[in-house]
């Protein structure tokens, strides 16, 4: 695909997302299916809770990630510099979004080693499509993207149905993970694999981590749908009406943690896709998520300022804060115990 194709489609991308969030967000995360039992007597201080963790080998002051997801557009530069500031001063971590166009065309969409000088001590991670860690060049371009920003980590991203959307999108997906597995054994940083919105079931999980990596994002369904987003820019009829008919398709966020966690508890696990509250987040750590993610959430924001990018977090912050005060967490570690039932569906 020609760069400025590409440069159109994430421009597509972004004013889909930005415009009408609400046309395509997909089925239910799930998390509206578990209550925390709450605690009328927590006998702790909620100044004295402590949210920090531990993740690559840095500390943050709480278990968020933000994910970025960016176009190849003038304004994703400024998107990338507000993420990027508003993260140093939470001191959560970053993910950029994808570098393919940096490596591909002369775009890079302000994915550069600015984010770095920005963002010295959070853990930020590179990001690139399995599809393109195929073939003789992947570990190459594997190595650039971490170079490029000077990455503590590489984001793997597996996007099958969102690629077969797309009208000129990767088709062949057979050897994906022995690419990963190449990748994972001598790319010298971890390697982090996320599916896009769709979820990651525990049997993947199991393939992943037989591979070696070093972490998973869930990226669960009940966020942003990547089918609803093709099928709201195709051009033709037939590739629309096929695409909406997935707009629903996936595993839901909590189902994907809970599956996952159950059957890989070493495992450390990120749990984005439709994360939109500190509740979601704390539910999302009770189920066995190491770190909470968001994305198209704070969009909006990333478009602003970096500091209405730290505003919006600190009310997630404080939402995922309040909800250890009221089942009497003074820590993460005992939110991850805290009592919680399932409502049913």
């Amino acid at each position: 695909m020609k760069q400025q194709g590409i440069v159109q489609r994430k421009n597509d991308h972004l004013d889909i997302i930005l415009n009408s969030p609400q046309d395509v967000t997909g089925t239910s995360t799930g998390f509206e299916y578990w209550r925390f039992v709450h605690c009328a007597l927590p006998e702790i201080d909620y100044q004295a809770i402590d949210l920090s963790s531990r993740f690559l080998g840095k500390t943050l002051n709480a278990p968020l990630l933000i994910s970025s997801m960016t176009g190849g557009a003038q304004r994703s530069k400024f998107i990338n510099h507000h993420l990027a500031e508003a993260a140093q001063e939470l001191r959560v971590a970053m993910g950029v979004g994808s570098q393919r166009i940096a490596l591909e065309g002369k775009s890079d969409s302000g994915i550069d080693k600015s984010l770095r000088r920005l963002a010295p001590d959070i853990p930020l991670m590179a990001n690139l499509g399995a599809a393109q860690l195929a073939g003789d060049k992947g570990l190459d371009d594997a190595r650039r993207v971490v170079e490029m920003i000077e990455a503590d980590a590489l984001i793997v991203h597996l996007n099958p149905l969102q690629e077969m959307l797309q009208a000129d999108g990767d088709r062949d997906w057979s050897g994906k993970l022995d690419a990963i597995a190449r990748v994972v054994r001598y790319l010298e940083v971890p390697v982090v694999v996320k599916e896009v919105g769709a979820g990651i079931s525990a049997a993947v999980a199991g393939r992943l981590i037989d591979a070696g990596v070093s972490a998973i994002d869930v990226a669960g369904a009940g966020g942003t749908s990547w089918a609803a987003v093709e099928g709201k820019r195709a051009q033709d009829a037939h590739l629309r009406a096929l695409a909406m008919a997935f707009a629903d398709w996936g595993i839901p966020t909590a189902d994907a943690v809970k599956a996952i966690a159950g059957s890989y508890p070493q495992i450390p696990l990120i749990a984005s896709g439709g994360i939109r509250t500190g509740i979601d987040a704390a539910k999302a750590l009770r189920l066995g998520a190491s770190l909470a993610g968001q994305a198209a959430a704070i969009l909006d924001s990333a478009t602003e300022s970096s500091r209405a990018v730290v505003e919006r977090f600190a009310v997630t912050i404080d939402q995922l804060k309040l909800a250890c005060f009221c089942t009497g967490s003074p820590n993460l570690e005992a939110l991850k115990h805290a009592d919680i039932v399932w409502c049913g569906r």
